[in-house]
């Protein structure tokens, strides 16, 4: 199996299982988890993340609206123009 069809295989249960042992660092038996598993669990939770659940859902994301619908600042991924001075 590889990593692609593991995270197709990936149940909700087993992505929230993985997230909480990443937030505690331990996993559900109370053993902690290494840092290469943590770091592991992270890349499943994250790429799960990508392939099921909207935008809004995901692991990380920073809600950039306002109460009334519009955005604080500006999106820092869209391009800026440049502006020449002279």
């Amino acid at each position: 199996m590889n990593y692609e069809q593991l995270i197709e295989s990936m149940t909700p249960e087993m992505h929230r299982s993985l997230k909480l042992a990443v937030e505690i660092g331990k996993w559900p038996n109370g053993e902690r988890l290494s840092d290469e598993q943590r770091t592991l669990c992270l890349r499943a939770v994250i790429a799960y993340d990508q392939s099921r659940l909207p935008e809004s859902q995901r692991t990380g994301y920073i809600d950039r609206s306002k109460p009334d619908g519009t955005q604080h600042g500006s999106d820092p991924l869209q391009p800026q123009p440049l502006k020449i001075l002279n």
